[in-house]
């Protein structure tokens, strides 16, 4: 599991911001009781490259939350609110209805306008109208399935974010080719950030979403990376004798917890990226790592193995009296805090059987979400809904996403090879 696979062999890496046609599928393996039913109408267009609607409702029904009207279903297709006859939509079983139009502005500028509207009340909820360049258009799609959303259900949508995660294929020979990828949160339009034929490890967004820290075994020795993404100039952080590993950014984001063992055993430091200053937060003889820092950017939530088996502590961000957090269990490990930082998601195991678990701060009760038996690297989304998490299946590596109750469930199917350590983006 996570909490041993703190180096990997040494690689030599080549760095790059590419296009590649590797996709995840998303397919919903469990969905909420009380869906709203809702149609998204197709978008009026004149020769636009992207089909809005199907975008707004892959969104609207990968959520969960809404059973989407199939196009095949509808009896009428307005494009305006003086076409909308809401008995029609009352008849087919809808609460909800949004249509929208899709008009070249020149230059390739395109006018998008829509409106959601309230079926039985017979009223619009909320319109919008955005230009969006050729090369927007499915953010724009996403930002309109994320006011939706918000709007029915009072919670911020995070269709327009993006998500990372590390891909391997298989090249014969036992050989391998390993990738740091980022797409949208749908899976679309992934860019590679990284290759190596060698393992690639714990990638961690910045917190405005414009860097990538992440693992890699440059000269042969490891070593800590910290990437631009829309440039892909990289700076090596930290290369100190041993381990360097586990970088996890501070919200302020100007310092990183690292798992550094330059003193001898792995313990926490908090490197400051300006000055290069490091602070030593703890000193174990036991294995310290997977650092985690709390929404206030007090704390630091850390895996150690100093009370026999791997459990979670917490410690002052400055350094400092040390507390045990998770005594429930054979196995708790790599934490992630919800943005309000009111919950901490964990792998959680007993015997061979590995799990997502979310704790209650407040109560520090544990709520086991998943199945197992092969579950781990739980990262928050930036709306705190869902959670994000890795999963393996007849030797197979896969993404899955469950809800912070355990009522909604997503897999995430990559077209080829396998994907692990996915890391949720921020807010956009």
């Amino acid at each position: 599991m996570n909490f041993f696979r703190i180096m990997c062999v040494c690689a030599v890496l080549g760095f790059s911001i590419s296009s590649s046609h590797a996709e995840l599928t998303i397919e919903i393996t469990q969905g909420v009781e009380s869906a709203l039913p809702v149609a998204v109408v197709p978008f009026a267009s004149q020769g636009v490259p992207v089909d809005i609607r199907n975008i707004v409702n892959a969104d609207l029904e990968r959520s969960g939350y809404f059973k989407m009207l199939s196009e095949q279903a509808m009896i009428s297709r307005p494009s305006t609110p003086a076409e909308v006859e809401f008995k029609n939509w009352q008849d087919l079983g809808q609460n909800y209805l949004v249509i929208g139009r899709v008009n070249p502005n020149g230059d390739g500028q395109y006018s998008v306008e829509f409106q959601l509207f309230d079926v039985y009340k017979g009223s619009q909820l909320i319109g919008y109208q955005m230009n969006s360049s050729i090369a927007d258009l499915r953010k724009t799609a996403h930002t309109i399935s994320d006011l939706i959303f918000q709007k029915l259900t009072g919670k911020k949508g995070v269709f327009s974010g993006r998500i990372a995660y590390i891909t391997s294929n298989s090249l014969g020979n036992k050989k391998w080719t390993y990738q740091l990828q980022v797409a949208d949160a749908d899976g679309m339009t992934p860019q590679t950030i990284a290759t190596s034929n060698e393992p690639l490890m714990s990638p961690a967004w910045s917190p405005d979403g414009k860097q990538m820290a992440y693992v890699s075994f440059e000269h042969k020795a490891a070593a800590i990376y910290v990437q631009t993404l829309a440039t892909g100039a990289r700076t090596r952080v930290a290369e100190f004798s041993g381990i360097n590993g586990a970088p996890a950014w501070s919200p302020d984001g100007t310092r990183l917890a690292l798992t550094l063992s330059k003193d001898g055993s792995p313990d926490i430091f908090v490197l400051n990226l300006a000055s290069h200053a490091l602070t030593k937060i703890t000193n174990s003889l036991a294995i310290d790592t997977e650092p985690t820092w709390s929404p206030d950017g007090n704390n630091i939530v850390f895996t150690s193995g100093r009370g026999g088996k791997p459990q979670l502590y917490i410690a002052p961000s400055q350094g400092g009296n040390e507390q045990r957090l998770t005594f429930t269990g054979d196995y708790n490990a790599r934490a992630s805090f919800s943005p309000d930082g009111k919950y901490l998601a964990m792998v959680h195991g007993n015997g061979n059987n590995y799990r997502i678990g979310v704790m209650d701060m407040a109560s520090r009760t544990i709520n086991v979400l998943t199945s197992g038996p092969t579950d781990e690297s739980p990262s928050f989304a930036p709306n705190g809904t869902m959670i994000l998490y890795a999963s393996r299946k007849g030797g197979t590596g896969f993404l899955s996403a469950v809800s912070i109750d355990g009522k909604m469930q997503q897999k995430l199917v990559f077209n080829s090879g396998e994907v692990r350590e996915p890391a949720w983006s921020p807010s956009p």
